[in-house]
């Protein structure tokens, strides 16, 4: 009786829900939304056909914004042209200027893989005015001109590397 009454009462579960997920009237007129027109991503190609851009949420790129976020990728250029060094005091090293993520996909770099040895000149800084959540810093390195992104989650937080991308033709 206690097996007839567990059944009864799970065929009933799965007919309630089944009925449930099925509640859409059948004339409902499809979705329309009216949203602004998708912003230029870096080459001038549109980010997302239809999409929108992120609100700045107040992020201006100020003297003082610019100088923290070269600061930052200096440092971390620094930190990783560093061939040398032991796989643990790389990472820890890097990782206090890294994002969560960019920790996570380098932790398992070896830094006798890295070419660049050196920084051989100053960051340019590449910035979209609309978007104060993130920016490039390009360096000159012994092995080419390697890119930085940063990111930041707000105005007053700290920027964070989120990657390091090797000169054309190196990995």
């Amino acid at each position: 009786m206690k097996r007839i009454l567990t059944a009864l009462t799970a065929l009933l579960l799965c007919s309630a829900c089944a009925s449930a997920a099925n509640t859409t009237p059948a004339n409902q007129a499809p979705a329309t939304s009216t949203a602004a027109p998708a912003t230029l991503s870096a080459g001038g190609k549109a980010q997302a056909p239809g999409g929108t851009a992120p609100a700045t949420l107040g992020i201006v790129w100020d003297e003082a914004s610019k100088t923290a976020a070269v600061d930052t990728a200096t440092k971390a250029m620094t930190l990783y042209a560093r061939p040398a060094v032991t796989d643990k005091e790389w990472i820890q090293d890097l990782g206090q200027v890294l994002t969560a993520q960019a920790t996570a996909d380098y932790q398992y770099v070896d830094p006798a893989n890295i070419p660049a040895t050196k920084v051989t000149g100053p960051g340019q800084l590449k910035t979209d005015e609309n978007n104060g959540f993130g920016c490039h810093v390009v360096f000159p390195t012994d092995a080419g001109d390697y890119d930085v992104q940063l990111l930041r989650s707000a105005a007053d937080k700290p920027w964070q590397v989120n990657r390091f991308t090797p000169p054309n033709g190196t990995e």
